[in-house]
């Protein structure tokens, strides 16, 4: 194989990575990145953000005040020639950028809008979170010829295969974090942990035949490699199983749909508890007639006292796992204490709002029908803004739901045509789909959560004025330890803190089963 080396777009993907002031639905919710927030630095290129999946790296970079755009040269692997047919055919075409953020603001619509950030890799994807982040140039040249040899670069190493490092000046032991968008990470340490295995024979045809001709003449350790090979169904110990580097995880989660679907806040920089100002007693007016004395209420106040929460998970391994571990590993560990993480957080706002929500007054037997469920948003409408008249936005603009509620809407139907899965006018009512834990239901913006009771209980359906309630979170939000112990362990634990404030808690009405 000879590889054109003077020519810069041999094997090359180019396309816009981000666009700078436009909004993307990324797995942390809606997320912007502010002209220049991010560095135009040389990353890898990753495969639908599995860093075990590296395809590339960075050949050019440049960022404007429209953007980021970048070339990657594609690696010589199966995954690199796949990846570069799949994205000249629109198949696997979008770019999604992978950031740690650190300066924020949050926009009335709850949109994260990033204001600085360091971009740690790039993802080629079939669904890019921008949705202008798209590849716009593929060029690929294979077999040429090159009249000029010092402009050629023949190749003699065994090519890699998918999951192998493109650039080993990267390593697997990196404290990150993968995100479709953006999520901050303050890391003080590496995390460890991991599995091992053993070393097998290697059975392949060409070695079997090497081994074949030394054992003809007289090799005894041909020999043994022959009677291995023959004997694999007797001698299991020798008969090599390969390990894929794709990772089976259907526990881990870092959906938080319950603080997605409230306001969001940035925590103080010290203390365990902070004070909101709060009005308890507005002034009146009237009507009066003349010389009559004016109407006199005195304005009263106090403090609303949030209390901050530390979120915590511990991992404790040997020195012998910490140390003969696969490094593959560092990356699912991770992964998975950031996503028990969020599963706690979530389900520490999600009980909050149920238990302050107010119960509707009429109650249901089981699963809402469509009139029953147009009651409940109507009588849940009018109760949250009698609660919440006095703030900017006083109406409930958000539901909430468990699966089993959402189950339920999707069944919901008018002779026969669905609801709020229409895609005709006349039937659309919203829009709700079993591939999406978002949709619209009777005009509020829906909110799929696992954390809530899977059946039909009270609190499994609630309305909610997302003003009503804020978490407030540190920007830097996870920050992660290790600690050697006397004995040669190592624990590693990860922490955050979060706070929040019910406001009004009437901001939220949930439904009432009988």
């Amino acid at each position: 194989m000879q590889i054109t080396a003077a020519d810069s777009n041999s094997r090359t993907i180019t396309g816009r990575v981000v666009t700078f002031d436009e909004t993307g639905n990324t797995s942390i919710g809606k997320v912007q990145f502010a002209a220049g927030s991010i560095e135009p630095t040389p990353v890898l290129l990753n495969l639908e953000h599995d860093r075990t999946r590296r395809i590339g790296k960075t050949l050019s970079i440049e960022s404007s005040d429209q953007g980021i755009d970048a070339t990657f040269k594609i690696a010589e692997t199966t995954a690199g020639t796949d990846a570069l047919i799949e994205a000249a055919e629109g198949l696997r075409d979008g770019f999604s950028v992978e950031v740690y953020f650190d300066e924020y603001e949050t926009l009335k619509d709850g949109t994260v809008r990033v204001l600085k950030g360091e971009l740690t890799g790039v993802a080629l994807t079939s669904e890019p979170a921008i949705r202008s982040s798209r590849v716009t140039e593929v060029a690929a040249t294979e077999n040429e010829e090159n009249e000029d040899s010092d402009s050629t670069i023949e190749s003699e190493e065994t090519p890699t295969t998918e999951g192998d490092e493109v650039d080993n000046t990267v390593t697997q032991a990196e404290a990150v974090e993968t995100v479709e968008a953006a999520q901050s990470v303050t890391a003080s340490a590496t995390a460890v942990g991991g599995w091992t295995s053993k070393p097998r024979l290697e059975f392949t045809a060409a070695k079997y035949l090497e081994n074949k001709i030394h054992a003809a003449l007289g090799d005894e350790d041909a020999k043994r490699y022959i009677l291995a090979a023959d004997n694999t169904t007797d001698n299991a110990a020798f008969n090599p199983t390969p390990q894929m580097t794709t990772i089976i995880n259907g526990l881990s989660t870092t959906i938080r749909p319950s603080i997605d679907a409230i306001s969001r806040g940035v925590l103080p920089a010290a203390g365990l508890q902070f004070e909101i100002p709060k009005i308890t007693t507005a002034p009146t007016a009237a009507a009066a007639d003349e010389d009559a004395a004016f109407s006199e209420t005195d304005q009263q106040s106090s403090f609303l006292s949030v209390t901050v929460k530390k979120f915590a998970s511990q991992q404790k391994f040997s020195v012998e796992l910490l140390t003969r571990s696969n490094p593959a590993f560092y990356d699912e560990l991770y992964r998975n204490m950031v996503a028990a993480m969020a599963k706690a957080q979530n389900a520490y706002v999600s009980a909050a709002i149920v238990s302050g929500a107010t119960a509707d007054s009429t109650t249901t037997t089981t699963y809402p029908t469509a009139a029953e469920l147009l009651g409940i948003v109507s009588r849940g409408a009018a109760s949250v803004y009698n609660a919440t008249a006095g703030l900017p936005n006083p109406f409930a603009t958000r539901m909430i739901v468990g699966t089993g509620q959402w189950g339920n809407i999707m069944t919901l139907n008018d002779s026969g045509r669905p609801i709020y899965m229409a895609s005709q006018p006349q039937n659309a009512g919203g829009q709700v789909a079993p591939t999406s834990l978002r949709g619209n239901v009777a005009g509020l913006d829906l909110y799929v959560d696992p954390s809530l009771n899977s059946g039909d209980a009270d609190g499994t359906l609630l309305m909610v004025n997302p003003d009503a309630y804020t978490w407030y979170e540190d920007p830097a939000q996870y920050t992660l330890r290790a600690e050697s112990t006397a004995d040669g362990s190592v624990t590693v634990g990860l922490y955050s803190f979060g706070a929040l404030a019910t406001k009004i808690a009437a901001g939220a009405f949930k439904n009432n089963k009988a």
